[in-house]
């Protein structure tokens, strides 16, 4: 798994691992110099590993091959990042299945409301069945090179400003900031709440602003991102999971030689699992670190977000929405009959 990151290293990690993700070796010397663009602040353990990764894979190759880490939106948004990396403008990018669900919709079964139980339920699917599935229609629809080990953004939660969230009833009417990905749309819109989309980027600002009444998103997001500042109360509805791929632009693989493109795989992929491990032991502190910032921990009402989503007969229509029945039976595989 490689070395363990602690709360104090997530901390500074942007001193002690190269904000940037910019090398010993200058890119002039190399023999291939990509960009790898993500949304995640330089802080959170999926950028951190990823430019640990990126070290490795220039001393690997002697500097033949240099990866430039680009955090925290730099480069754009998802959207526009994944625009550039099928472009190929981009070499490297970390894009969520949820966002990917828009052009490929199977995708979106990755992150399927309150299918997975548990991160190790999903990764059992996504390094199965379901994973080969969608990571193959990726590829053959976007043209683009998905490695084998997905990474983790954690599971999804709500946080909101003034309002309390203890059952799907208290979601009615609230203007809610989801992420840019029909699913999450869908989900939010059934469940009573005026969801919007809003840039990674810019969801401090809105929630400062009140352009929207609460988020959702990862433990690790809220923290690392300071959302904290601008809310008061964390539901901790488990409402979602968030798995990212980790893609490249199909013609950029491919220039790599065979070897290059090993060392390449098999750093990125021992990244993720390593950064799967961060994510799944980091909870309980962050928890409690949140608390220490102000927030009002809510245990809701789960059963009455389910009861919503039955009554609406939304699994249905996600299935056929997503994909149809062939890769919904590969979720239910591991989650259990949902429909």
């Amino acid at each position: 798994m490689g070395t363990k990151i602690t709360r104090r290293q997530i901390g500074v990690g942007a001193a002690t691992l190269a904000a940037f993700g910019i090398l010993h070796y200058p890119a002039s010397a190399a023999e291939f110099t990509y960009k790898l663009g993500h949304d995640q602040t330089v802080t959170h353990p999926q950028h951190l590993r990823v430019v640990e990764a990126a070290k490795k894979i220039a001393e690997e190759t002697s500097g033949r091959l240099v990866v430039n880490v680009f955090p925290n939106s730099q480069l754009g948004s998802d959207s526009q990042m994944m625009a550039q990396v099928r472009s190929g403008a981009l070499e490297l990018t970390q894009i969520g299945d949820i966002i990917f669900g828009d052009l490929v919709p199977v995708a979106s079964l990755a992150a399927l409301p309150f299918a997975f139980v548990t991160p190790a339920d999903l990764w059992a699917a996504m390094d199965g069945d379901l994973g080969n599935y969608i990571h193959a229609e990726l590829e053959k629809k976007l043209a683009l090179h998905v490695f084998e080990k997905g990474w983790d953004a954690g599971v999804r939660h709500l946080f909101t400003s003034e309002k309390p969230i203890h059952q799907a009833a208290d979601l009615d009417g609230m203007k809610l900031r989801v992420p840019a990905g029909a699913l999450a749309l869908s989900l939010f819109k059934g469940l009573g709440a005026s969801p919007t989309t809003v840039p990674s980027a810019e969801v401090y600002t809105a929630l400062q602003t009140h352009l929207v009444d609460g988020a959702e998103g990862p433990l690790v997001t809220i923290e690392n991102s300071k959302y904290y500042e601008t809310t008061k109360y964390i539901s901790l509805t488990s409402h979602m999971q968030t798995p990212f791929e980790m893609v490249a632009n199909g013609q950029a693989w491919r220039r790599l030689p065979e070897k290059l493109q090993e060392v390449l795989s098999r750093n990125m992929n021992e990244a993720a699992l390593a950064e799967r491990a961060n994510i799944a032991t980091g909870d309980d502190q962050l928890l409690a670190q949140l608390k220490t910032q102000g927030q009002e921990i809510i245990v809701p009402d789960k059963g009455s977000f389910r009861e919503v989503l039955r009554e609406a007969n939304l699994y249905a229509r996600w299935r056929d929405m997503y994909g149809g029945p062939v890769p919904f039976a590969l979720v239910e595989k591991v989650s259990g009959k949902l429909i």
